[in-house]
């Protein structure tokens, strides 16, 4: 299961939202895989994604994508975050040139992703899901705030400093972009997009009545 799957909104909140992301399989490929998860860090990186990781490393607003490069390992999980479906693809088709024998995984609107794999000329091997929130859901925040924190796919994106942010903006104290790269920080794997964040905050600005001391 994808720790990417769970990101919550509509299907336009969603569109221009894609994770593409590689491991090696322990006790399959482990030994030496760092080399090919090093490349497959520096091929992402070529095409300027929003957001880039190494859940050992952290992301690209913590550290910058130089160190986030050198510092892979053979146990590494590495991923890139893109806001529009053109780059992605472009980034697809380079590391099916680059054949690197590790397991890629791209999240995102189903028939979207499968589109874009079509159009870099790859075939779907697995597909998965997320079957929602199970429990008690009524514990859960507004489902404004979930829409922020369930892009880190880890939960560390707490539900009050996407509150602060909110109200830090209302307050003048930051911009939505600012407040956007904040939240971006707690998410180790660099999977959280900045963009679609900024975008979200700029939209409830105006449906939130925020109340600041």
């Amino acid at each position: 299961m994808s720790h990417t799957l769970h990101r919550r909104g509509t299907s336009e909140s969603l569109k221009n939202d894609y994770v593409i992301f590689a491991m090696s399989a322990k006790g399959i490929n482990e030994v030496d895989s760092k080399v090919k998860l090093k490349r497959f860090l520096e091929i992402v990186s070529s095409f300027n994604p929003v957001n880039l990781g190494d859940m050992r490393t952290g992301n690209s607003f913590i550290r910058s994508k130089e160190v986030i490069v050198n510092s892979t390992q053979d146990t590494s999980i590495v991923h890139g975050v893109f806001d529009n479906r053109e780059t992605l693809i472009k980034a697809m088709q380079a590391i099916k040139e680059a054949d690197l024998g590790i397991s890629v995984i791209v999240s995102g609107l189903l028939d979207d992703v499968d589109s874009c794999c079509k159009e870099a000329g790859l075939n779907r091997h697995t597909c998965e899901t997320s079957l929602g929130i199970w429990g008690k859901t009524e514990r859960l925040p507004d489902e404004d705030v979930l829409r922020f924190s369930t892009m880190c796919g880890h939960g560390q994106v707490p539900f009050n400093l996407v509150i602060k942010m909110i109200e830090d903006i209302k307050a003048g104290r930051r911009t939505a972009r600012e407040a956007a790269e904040e939240l971006s920080k707690p998410c180790q794997c660099g999977v959280f997009n900045p963009v679609r964040a900024e975008e979200m905050l700029e939209e409830i600005l105006c449906l939130w009545g925020v109340t600041v001391a």
